[in-house]
């Protein structure tokens, strides 16, 4: 079986920026794959040349075998993205805007209709589904996103940041989601959080990257072993001192 995600000695300039520098990782089909580190170490940009968004100054990254700039349409057909910073449109209804989305994935009405049924039940938005997205809470709008994401069962879901903006209680509901749909519809799942709770909740292995290389990889609780600390945020805390 193909590797879900092969990163090879992916560099990334912008201007005179290095934002990758030669970043390689290896995610295998159904893991959750976490990639943490500080602000500008290249996290966005790397989930951003998984999806096709970007393409790489240099080095190849290929998604169930499939390279991402020569055979990018193929890569779209089996991904799902959902940007940190992703909207929907305004003057959609909730209901409107999952319709809307699904008519692009779904073979028929019977399959749009399945998938609008159960981003219903992931974004667990009620009667508001039925108002216009202009007067959802930021919390809200990351819900009916996130159901959008995982309703067409993607081989590959890219999610950048996924509870940013929800409470305590939607952001447990929706790392549940998260690990339902990665163990019971075996979808691969590729993260970036700054949340280090949700990264160790989720997570079966993570890389911490900094200044657009990997610098350490592993699960969780090998990696609070390796480096004697309580959680990830001492981990990521040593990591990026010594780095």
């Amino acid at each position: 079986m193909s590797l879900a995600i092969e990163a090879s000695d992916v560099v990334k300039v912008f201007g005179g920026i290095r934002a990758l520098d030669g970043l390689s990782f290896r995610v295998k089909p159904g893991e959750v794959y976490g990639l943490i580190g500080p602000n500008g170490a290249g996290k966005t940009t790397a989930l951003r040349i998984v999806s096709t968004l970007l393409t790489p100054t240099s080095g190849t990254v290929k998604v169930f075998g499939h390279e991402v700039v020569n055979e990018a349409e193929e890569v779209r057909k089996i991904i799902s993205y959902l940007p940190e910073e992703a909207g929907a449109y305004k003057y959609l209804s909730g209901l409107e805007y999952l319709e809307f989305m699904a008519k692009f994935y779904a073979s028929d009405g019977d399959e749009a209709q399945r998938m609008v049924r159960e981003a219903a039940e992931i974004s667990g938005l009620g009667e508001r589904l039925r108002d216009k997205t202009k007067t959802y809470s930021k919390g809200m709008k990351r819900r009916l996103l996130i159901a959008r994401a995982l309703m067409v069962k993607p081989r590959l879901a890219i999610l950048d940041e996924p509870t940013s903006g929800l409470d305590v209680i939607h952001a447990f509901h929706v790392r549940e989601v998260i690990k339902k749909y990665a163990g019971e519809h075996g979808i691969t799942v590729l993260l970036s959080s700054h949340n280090m709770l949700e990264v160790e909740h989720l997570c079966s292995r993570v890389a911490l990257i900094n200044k657009g290389r990997l610098v350490v990889e592993g699960a969780p609780q090998e990696l609070k072993g390796k480096y004697e600390s309580r959680n990830l945020e001492e981990v990521f805390a040593k990591v990026v001192k010594i780095a």
